[in-house]
């Protein structure tokens, strides 16, 4: 990937990230600062930087790296982003249907793989652990709303 197409991607990720500032809900207090202060300034420095980058990279001030020897892509790297990538997909489809856990564990023994580590009952461990332990930091400690932990206990 060129840095002009670089700098076009994150122009369009911060244009999504603007877009969402528009459905923040306003604060039902009165209140001097509301939720979208904090967000929109980081939106609007994360997007001058993006536009900088931008210029920098058009007129050709930004090198690319990846076409250098040495450079290639690793053996297998087509298998390793798909299975990034399919662990988050596999947990936003089953999270509503069978809770957090399971589908964190899932996604964690997919981002695990993406990084050589094998499917065994160590990886399911380690990962049912760490999603586990999350759930209930944020479900139980915090009160974010993440449902119920596995599906049976509702």
């Amino acid at each position: 990937m060129t840095p002009v197409r670089l700098a076009l991607l994150l122009l369009a990720v911060c244009g999504v990230a603007a877009w969402q500032l528009t459905v923040i809900p306003p604060s039902q207090m009165q209140m001097t600062v509301g939720p979208v202060l904090a967000p929109a300034a980081i939106v609007a420095a994360l997007t001058v930087v993006a536009l900088l980058y931008g210029w920098s990279a058009w007129r050709g001030r930004q090198a690319d790296l990846s076409q250098e020897a040495g450079q290639e892509a690793m053996p297998g790297a087509t298998t390793r982003m798909l299975s990034l990538l399919g662990g988050g997909v596999a947990f936003i489809v089953l999270v509503i249907p069978l809770g957090f856990v399971l589908p964190g564990t899932l996604c964690g023994m997919c981002i695990a793989r993406a990084f050589d580590a094998p499917f065994n009952g160590k990886s399911l461990l380690i990962c049912g652990l760490i999603a586990g332990v999350f759930w209930f930091v944020f479900a139980r400690l915090l009160g974010v709303g993440l449902g119920p932990a596995l599906p049976w206990l509702v």
